[in-house]
C-alpha cells in the first residue's frame, strides 16, 4: 500500500493545455492542496516547486493519461527524480465532475491499490509506437482506397469496366493510369475515369509510404534488445514484434508472464459458482496485443510442425479448434514474454559487464 511507503500522493488529471493536481495525505486521505497550471515546461517547474511546498518528504505522483496528455509531465518528473505511477481511466461516479475532482479521484484510486502501474517508457519504445501507429493509419487508408476502387469498377461504364475486371490490383492501377476515352464520350464516362485515376494515385502514394515505413520499423526492432529474438520466433514478423514490444514497454512494467497474459486478454476468467467450476474467455485487456498473439497462433497452426502436432493431439482429446487456439494464445503469451525478458536481461548484463 502507498500509505506504508509515502506520506503524500499527488493525483493528476491532465488535459491538452492544463494539468490539475491534488495532494492527499496517505494516512488520513485528506486533501491538502490543489493546483491547476499550464501543461508546458514552465508549468511543470511550478508544479514541482508547489509539490515541494505542499507535499514535502516522501511523495508519489499518480497521473492519468501518462501515454498522452501527461507524457511531457511524466518525462519531466522522472528526470527530476520523482516517483510516478499510472492511473487507468477513472470511473465516472454519479454526481459532480470537474478536473479538480478527477485529480482527487486519481490520487484516491492509487491509494486504494496494492500494485501500481508503471508509466510506459519513452525512447526506443516511443519511436516504435509512433512508426507503428503511422503505419497502421496508412494501412487502413490504403485498404479503404482499394475498396473504393473495387466498388467503382463494378459500376463504371462498360468501356472502362471491360478493361479492368478480373485483373490483379497492380494490373488495374497500371491500366487506369493509361486509360483514355474518346472526347465525344458522355461526361459521366469522363468523370468516372477521373475518379478512378484519382483513387489510383492515392493508392500509389499510400503504398509508397508503406514501403518507406516498413524498413524503419524493422531497423527499430533490430536496435531493441529483444527485437532479433522475437523475429527469430516462428510466426512473428516485424508488425507483431513491434506490437509485443509496445505493449510490454520495458522491464518492470509487466510483473510476470501471468500479468502479460492478463494484459493481452488471453488469461481465462474464473466464473465458478457452487458445485460448478468453470472459466470464460477474457474479452478485456489490450486488444491490439491480443490480435498480435492471434496472428502468431493462426500462422503456427498452419505451418509450424510443433504447433500442428499439438493441434492434432488436442483434437484427439475432444478439444475444438477455438479451444485449441485459445490455449495456444495463452502458451504463446508465456513464451514470448519470457523471450523478451530474457533477451533484455542478457543485454543489460552484457552492458554492466
Amino acid at each position: 500500500m502507498l500509505a506504508d511507503d509515502y506520506d503524500f500522493v499527488i493525483g493528476g488529471d491532465p488535459d491538452r493545455d492544463t494539468v490539475d493536481l491534488a495532494v492527499l495525505d496517505t494516512r488520513t486521505g485528506r486533501v491538502h492542496a490543489h493546483l491547476a497550471d499550464a501543461a508546458d515546461g514552465a508549468g511543470y517547474r511550478r508544479m514541482l516547486a508547489w509539490a515541494g511546498e505542499h507535499a514535502p518528504g516522501r511523495r508519489i505522483w499518480a497521473l492519468e493519461g501518462t501515454g498522452s496528455f501527461a507524457a511531457g509531465l511524466v518525462a519531466f518528473l522522472v528526470d527530476a527524480g520523482e516517483t510516478v505511477v499510472e492511473v487507468g481511466a477513472l470511473k465516472r461516479a454519479r454526481g459532480a465532475k470537474n478536473d479538480r475532482i478527477d485529480a482527487i479521484r486519481a490520487a484516491r484510486q492509487a491509494l486504494s491499490r496494492d500494485i501500481q502501474g508503471v508509466p510506459r517508457s519513452g525512447g526506443l519504445r516511443e519511436a516504435l509506437r509512433m512508426v507503428f501507429a503511422c503505419r497502421e493509419g496508412v494501412l487502413v487508408s490504403r485498404t479503404q482506397a482499394i475498396n473504393e476502387l473495387k466498388s467503382l469498377i463494378v459500376v463504371a461504364p462498360e468501356l472502362l469496366r471491360a478493361e479492368l475486371r478480373g485483373r490483379s490490383l497492380a494490373a488495374q492501377l497500371s491500366s487506369i493510369e493509361q486509360l483514355q476515352i474518346p472526347a465525344a464520350a458522355p461526361v459521366q464516362d469522363h468523370l468516372s475515369l477521373f475518379t478512378l485515376q484519382s483513387i489510383s494515385a492515392r493508392i500509389r502514394f499510400l503504398s509508397a509510404q508503406l514501403a518507406e515505413l516498413d524498413p524503419q520499423l524493422l531497423d527499430l526492432l533490430k536496435q531493441h534488445p529483444a527485437g532479433p529474438a522475437l523475429l527469430a520466433e516462428a510466426g512473428v514478423g516485424p508488425v507483431v514484434a513491434a506490437q509485443l514490444l509496445i505493449s510490454w514497454s520495458h522491464h518492470g512494467r509487466v510483473r510476470h508472464e501471468a500479468a502479460f497474459a492478463s494484459l493481452a486478454g488471453v488469461a481465462p476468467l474464473e466464473t465458478s459458482s457452487g458445485q460448478n467450476s468453470r472459466h470464460r474467455l477474457n474479452r478485456g485487456g489490450d486488444r491490439a496485443l491480443n490480435r498480435a498473439l492471434h496472428t502468431v497462433a493462426v500462422t503456427r497452426m498452419r505451418c509450424h510442425p510443433e504447433t500442428r502436432a499439438y493441434e492434432i493431439r488436442r483434437s484427439a482429446q475432444g478439444k475444438t479448434h477455438r479451444d485449441i487456439r485459445r490455449s495456444l494464445k495463452r502458451a504463446l503469451a508465456r513464451r514470448l514474454y519470457r523471450t523478451i525478458e530474457t533477451a533484455t536481461r542478457l543485454h543489460h548484463t552484457s552492458i554492466a559487464a
